[in-house]
């Protein structure tokens, strides 16, 4: 009589884990709340820039605030450039801190880890859904910039820092390349925000830990005596995106902050899985 052999524990496909990742991410309220945040805020700054605009034109003074209201290449970028000091961060790290932080503090990522599940696998799950969230935050957010400004000053207000005029194909391509950056910048707070993560069962101390360094590093970049400093601080190059608007693109400041933030991902990730490793179930 031949003994039967129990089949081994099956693997689940990729890609429905990373579709239920994606589910279990977008489901929850705070993030649609955000990013419902992040698509008024573009569509209420040009429409404030707008308003604001008119009584600047009347008194015969220049700023910011003009430039903006009639330029539909700036109004994206202006947008991306503020929201990556607040609002793309926060969101990106409070995906991060839910990841893990979040799984153990309910109990259920001691169950991940128990499963037969490769913990190389389940970190990669989980920061597919921190790659996603941050991108489409930042993508979101540019296309609906790019969009009012289009509606509040026309597709002739295309404008570059240098003075050129830009045909819509041009602008929009210059604005997702601006997105693209962005977006890289924000995988690195990420990755940073998942080593966090993976080392506390407090997603609240992850948030004040990310959120809290990134004011730490901008306050830092403003301190001439630290410039030494200031090569290794990753909020170094983030006013290097308005650079995109010039013609042609100065691309020294943006290849080099983009490097910067691929060195924090490299770190980032290869601490959180070293600590993953690690990690009692």
């Amino acid at each position: 009589m031949t003994a039967q052999v129990m089949p081994g524990p099956v693997r689940a496909p990729i890609g429905r884990l990373l579709r239920s990742e994606l589910r279990w991410i977008y489901r929850r309220p705070r993030t649609l709340i955000l990013l419902g945040l992040l698509a008024l805020y573009p569509i209420l700054f040009g429409i404030g820039t707008q308003l604001v605009d008119a009584p600047v034109r009347a008194n015969g003074d220049q700023s910011i605030v003009a430039a903006v209201a009639g330029n539909a290449l700036m109004l994206p970028v202006i947008v991306l450039s503020t929201t990556m000091i607040f609002f793309l961060p926060l969101g990106t790290t409070m995906t991060a801190s839910d990841a893990l932080a979040g799984e153990a503090s309910h109990g259920t990522l001691r169950g991940l880890l128990l499963a037969p599940v490769s913990r190389v696998r389940l970190l990669a799950i989980k920061a597919f859904g921190v790659a996603v969230v941050s991108a489409a935050a930042a993508l979101m957010t540019s296309l609906i910039a790019f969009v009012t400004g289009l509606v509040i000053a026309g597709p002739g207000s295309l404008v570059s820092i240098s003075g050129t005029t830009l045909p819509v194909g041009e602008g929009l391509w210059r604005v997702l390349l601006a997105t693209g950056w962005v977006i890289v910048q924000m995988w690195a707070v990420g990755a940073i925000a998942l080593a966090v993560s993976a080392s506390t069962e407090h997603p609240l101390l992850v948030l004040a830990s990310v959120i809290g360094g990134l004011f730490v590093f901008g306050l830092l970049s403003t301190i001439p005596v630290l410039d030494w400093m200031h090569p290794f601080l990753i909020t170094e190059s983030w006013d290097s995106i308005v650079d995109v608007l010039r013609d042609p693109i100065l691309s020294e400041n943006l290849v080099t902050g983009l490097l910067r933030a691929v060195c924090y991902i490299v770190i980032g990730y290869s601490l959180a899985l070293a600590r993953m490793i690690t990690k009692d179930s």
